[in-house]
């Protein structure tokens, strides 16, 4: 008996706010990403070919500061994609990229140290 699957599985692709498409023949459950022409060139997640949904864009409502962010084409930070059908929703998140800067020693407060010295310090 060999390891090849006697039922070859197809799944097509697809995107309602570009024309972009794929095809895969993965039997395990899994979903397709693409840079999304009609979303200003974010990762964006296929949906099932037929599938009746809204895909948007969410743009970040907090403040960015030094984080590492997803920027779109717009030069706009991006938190989340949110993927609407009928029977739900799934949402793509963009978390912030951590980083660290040590100098002499001392990391950058407020990033991957403490924000208080005295805390730092071991003090209360």
């Amino acid at each position: 008996m060999s390891g090849e699957p006697l039922l070859r599985v197809e799944t097509r692709w697809s995107c309602p706010n570009c024309p972009a498409t794929d095809v895969t023949f993965e039997p395990r459950p899994h979903t397709r990403f693409h840079r999304c022409a009609g979303l200003l060139g974010l990762d964006v997640p296929f949906v099932v070919d037929g599938t009746a949904c809204k895909i948007e864009a969410v743009e970040r409502a907090d403040y960015v500061g030094s984080d590492i962010v997803q920027l779109a084409g717009d030069g706009r930070p991006y938190m989340s994609v949110i993927t609407t059908r009928d029977d739900g929703q799934d949402c793509t998140v963009y978390a912030p990229c951590a980083s660290l800067s040590a100098s002499a020693g001392r990391a950058r407060p407020g990033i991957g140290a403490l924000a208080d010295p005295a805390c730092a310090e071991g003090g209360a």
